[in-house]
């Protein structure tokens, strides 16, 4: 029993770095724009389905890891120029929208891809013994792409110009915009980079989960969990809070089902607001 749950705990660990990866792209989007996107967790699914696809078409899952991003990039940017900007400044319009682009990318993704689940082979096979049971290698392997890129978000966010106005037009966009920083440039790029994370957590996310066009509805409310746990706006606050959860979740389901971990999350989030209500890490990261 105790190998179970280290191994379950192994697992909420590996899923929570991915997670990470989405909900940070959810954050930097709301702390920079103020939207709350509800299409984030379709972005996942896409890159999912994108990873599968051009994995298959290409016969290479790296080719795959390489490619979604960059097209989420290009996304990103569409949308935010297309759809987003022109509701920025009416946070109620902007959910009606993103939640009107959630339908619209699920409807194109069942139309053009199907409505059948499907799995898609780990580009790395084999297992290695861990707590008494044979663990696959390439969960270990999505644990440390997850954790790579996330250190190389920070880096970026902390060492390099770009990172250094994203940060500045988080902190006062105004003052960003008397200092000449190009705050519309910013923001278009801001949103891009945020659908690219969830794009690219979905191509490492593929192989350990189901392809499915509806899997996008599963994984946004746990982002927004880490989102408002890690206290808004807090970047390092999301990453903890989204491990946590996940770690929680992987442990309660050695006892429980899916369904009640999922509930013993969200019953985590009520009180955890309750005590401290700009969550647990509150504070924004500048």
């Amino acid at each position: 029993m105790n190998e179970l749950v280290l191994a379950l705990a192994v697992n909420g660990l590996v899923w929570g770095l991915i997670v990470a990866l989405i909900a940070l792209g959810l954050s930097i989007i709301f702390g920079l724009l103020d939207v709350i996107n509800v299409a984030h967790g379709d972005f996942f699914m896409l890159g999912t389905v994108g990873g599968l696809v051009v994995a298959t078409s290409t016969g290479s899952f790296w080719i795959a890891l390489a490619i979604v991003p960059l097209i989420g990039l290009i996304l990103g940017a569409v949308i935010e120029r297309l759809v987003i900007r022109p509701t920025l400044r009416q946070a109620s319009l902007t959910i009606v929208t993103t939640f009107g682009l959630s339908m619209i990318i699920q409807e194109v993704v069942r139309a053009t891809y199907g409505a059948q689940p499907r799995r898609m082979a780990a580009p790395i096979d084999g297992t290695i013994p861990l707590f008494g049971i044979n663990y696959e290698i390439y969960r270990i392997a999505a644990a440390a792409f997850a954790a790579l890129f996330l250190i190389a978000f920070f880096l970026f966010l902390n060492r390099t110009k770009l990172g250094t106005w994203i940060r500045a037009v988080r902190h006062d966009p105004e003052t960003a915009t008397s200092l000449g920083i190009p705050v519309t440039l910013v923001t278009a790029f801001t949103f891009a980079l945020g659908t690219a994370m969830a794009l690219l957590g979905g191509v490492i996310a593929a192989p350990i989960t189901t392809v499915d066009f509806r899997s996008g509805v599963d994984i946004l409310p746990v982002c927004f969990m880490a989102v408002i746990i890690g206290g808004l706006g807090n970047l390092q606050g999301t990453v903890a809070a989204a491990i946590m959860l996940a770690v929680l979740e992987g442990v309660v389901t050695s006892f429980v089902d899916p369904t009640t971990a999922r509930i013993a999350s969200l019953v985590i989030m009520s009180v955890a607001l309750l005590v401290r209500p700009h969550g647990l890490f509150a504070g924004a990261t500048r």
